[in-house]
């Protein structure tokens, strides 16, 4: 077995690994000598690792910058309230695995399952495409991993995907079409993103571009959603 960095070519020593559970350096990328399963995956790394499976390989990501985790705490907050206010499903992410395959295991930031779905969502992972799944692009992704996830979630059958690039302030809706493949989704109003499978759910896309301190009261956007002066 061999431990590498995706931007380094120098192999991590092999008596430098604990046993288990695998604690490896962020953005390290772990290799066995065959692909690992995604039950071998959940034996080596524990709920504590900052991971996913891809294509066999253990791939440990960056911690996320704060940006990042003020915009994901806005938007799983907002989409959490309005679900729940609705009676319509289920709303996680961040640390939950949606399976892929038996060798692969995303975690994406935030997810949305239809209530009459919702035994899919399992006690170790997600074992169906949820109905939305949410990502927010940081600075250190790469184009490559970020069509990667995407397709992936195109191939299990996610019917919704928002892609919110934060370094560009690009925001696409993608609806999964009858071929199987995403296609992006034409906003009704300029500036405000709708939802396709969460029924009223939108967000103005000037939330999304604000300081990452200046995000609107999470109850103000909802009541806006609703309807409702809060």
């Amino acid at each position: 077995m061999c431990t590498r960095s995706p931007n380094s070519t120098n192999n991590i020593p092999q008596e430098a690994l604990p046993a288990v559970p695998l604690r490896l350096p962020s953005s390290a990328v772990y290799v066995a000598d065959r692909p690992l399963t995604l039950e071998q995956f959940y034996e080596l790394v524990d709920e504590d690792s900052n991971a996913e499976l891809v294509d066999g390989v253990i791939v440990m990501t960056t911690p996320a910058s704060t940006p990042h985790e003020m915009l994901f705490g806005f938007l799983y907050k907002l989409l959490g309230l309005y679900v729940e206010e609705r009676g319509l499903g289920i709303v996680g992410g961040s640390r939950s695995v949606v399976r892929i395959s038996g060798y692969s295991g995303r975690e994406p930031d935030i997810f949305f399952v239809r209530g009459d779905r919702r035994h899919i969502i399992q006690a170790q992972e997600i074992t169906g495409p949820p109905d939305l799944i949410i990502e927010i692009i940081s600075p250190g992704d790469t184009q490559r991993e970020i069509i990667s996830r995407q397709t992936q979630y195109e191939q299990i059958g996610v019917q919704e995907y928002w892609r919110i690039d934060q370094p560009r302030r690009r925001a696409t809706i993608y609806q999964l079409v009858s071929i199987g493949r995403f296609k992006p989704v034409q906003p009704k109003e300029a500036g405000i993103l709708h939802s396709v499978v969460v029924e009223g759910f939108f967000v103005r896309e000037e939330w999304l571009w604000r300081e990452w301190d200046k995000f609107p009261p999470v109850l103000t956007a909802l009541g806006e959603l609703l309807g409702q002066v809060w």
